[in-house]
């Protein structure tokens, strides 16, 4: 399988096929979109595209990592 939608004269998906959504922040912790972004991306236009990758970087380290899974979800008081 090869990824030739996107090699258009437009601005490429950040996905990186790690999609895993923070449940508390709906962000991608692959991508680092929202939701809402991965579900319009193809009916954006180039400049809302920019817009996004250019705030993807400081979405990283505002995302933290869950750790423990659903044990430590539980444990949680």
């Amino acid at each position: 399988m090869t990824d030739d939608v996107w090699k258009r004269n437009e601005i490429a998906s950040p996905c990186i096929k790690i999609c895993v959504v923070h449940p508390e922040a709906r962000i991608c912790t692959g991508c680092y979109r929202t939701i809402e972004e991965i579900g319009g991306w193809s009916g954006m236009t180039n400049d809302e595209r920019a817009r996004i990758m250019d705030e993807l970087p400081s979405r990283k380290s505002n995302l933290t990592k869950r750790r423990g899974g659903r044990r430590a979800r539980l444990n949680k008081s």
